[in-house]
C-alpha cells in the first residue's frame, strides 16, 4: 500500500497484490499482479499476467519477459469533490456521469543479474490507449509509453555488511527525464536500511521531488516487512505530510540458505 502526499485532498493511493514463482528448473518465471490506484475522481484496476524465460549468460543469467494486461479505467464526473467557477455542465468537453472503459495492453522487458550486479529495461505498456471520454475535444488523452531502465550492484564491506547502490531511470515522451538514486546498507543479507533521492518535482526550486527513507526487516525465512517514508522537497512540502508505503512479502517454502537476487526486494 502507498499513500502519496498525505493531507492533500484527492491525493494518489495505490494497492498492489503480486504473486510470482519459478517453473521448469528455474528457467521459466510466471507472475500475476492486481493493482488498484486512485487520484482525485479517477480510479483504475489493472490485472497483469507475466512470463519470463531465463538462460545462462557469462557469470549471471539473462531474462526475457512478456506482460499482458487488462485495465479498468473510470472517472466519476458526478463526484462532489469536483468544483468549477462556472459549473461543470457549461463545459462541453467534460462528460456527464460516471464514465469507464477497459484497456488491454502488453509490455516487454529484459533483465540480467549476477551475484553482484543487475541491469534491466522495460516498456510495460506498448499500446497508447485512448483514455479520453470527451466527445468534443479536438485532441483526446492517450496513455503514453513509459521506458524504465534500472541498474545496481552489491559492494561487500565485511562478512555481514554489504553496500548496494541502485538507480532507476524513467522516460516518457514530452515529459521531463526522471530518476531515483538509492543507497542501501544490507546486514547479514537480510535486513536493509537506506535512502533514495528522487529527481523531478519543482522546476523553480530545483531540489528534486523527495528524499526517501527505507527500511526492510526479514522477520523469518518466509516473512519480509518493508516501510518507506518520502519527505517532499518541492513546494508540495507546504501542503503535505509526505508519502508512506508499506510492503509485506511471504515466501512459500523458500530454499534454505539461498539468496534472492531480484532488485524488487530492496
Amino acid at each position: 500500500h502507498r499513500s502519496q502526499w498525505m493531507g492533500v485532498e484527492g491525493a494518489p493511493t495505490t494497492q498492489l497484490l503480486s504473486f510470482h514463482m519459478p517453473l521448469l528448473y528455474q528457467r521459466v518465471g510466471a507472475g500475476l499482479n492486481l493493482l488498484r490506484s486512485s487520484i482525485g475522481v479517477t480510479e483504475s484496476w489493472t490485472v497483469d499476467g507475466m512470463y519470463a524465460y531465463r538462460f545462462r549468460s557469462g557469470p549471471g543469467e539473462f531474462s526475457l519477459g512478456l506482460q499482458a494486461s487488462l485495465r479498468y479505467w473510470g472517472i466519476n464526473y458526478q463526484d462532489e469533490r469536483l468544483r468549477a467557477t462556472q459549473g461543470l455542465t457549461s463545459d462541453g468537453s467534460i462528460p456527464v456521469g460516471n464514465n469507464s472503459r477497459y484497456l488491454p495492453n502488453f509490455g516487454f522487458g529484459v533483465y540480467y543479474s549476477s551475484n553482484r550486479f543487475y541491469f534491466g529495461a522495460s516498456v510495460p505498456r506498448l499500446l497508447e490507449s485512448d483514455i479520453d471520454f470527451s466527445e468534443t475535444a479536438q485532441e483526446g488523452g492517450l496513455e503514453v509509453r513509459h521506458i524504465y531502465v534500472m541498474t545496481g550492484m552489491v559492494i561487500p564491506l565485511g562478512s555481514k555488511l554489504d553496500l548496494q547502490p541502485q538507480a532507476l531511470f524513467k522516460y516518457a515522451q514530452n515529459a521531463p527525464f526522471d530518476a531515483d538514486v538509492n543507497l542501501m546498507m544490507i546486514l547479514m543479507n537480510k535486513h536493509a536500511i537506506g535512502l533514495t533521492y528522487r529527481l523531478g518535482g519543482s522546476s523553480v526550486r530545483g531540489f528534486g521531488e523527495s528524499l526517501d527513507a527505507l527500511l526492510s526487516i526479514q522477520a523469518s525465512d518466509q516473512l519480509m516487512i518493508g516501510l518507506s517514508y518520502d519527505i517532499p522537497l518541492s513546494e508540495l512540502r507546504e501542503s503535505t505530510a509526505g508519502s508512506i508505503e508499506g510492503i509485506l512479502r511471504w515466501s512459500i517454502n523458500p530454499p534454505q540458505g539461498s539468496e534472492i537476487l531480484s532488485p524488487r526486494y530492496f
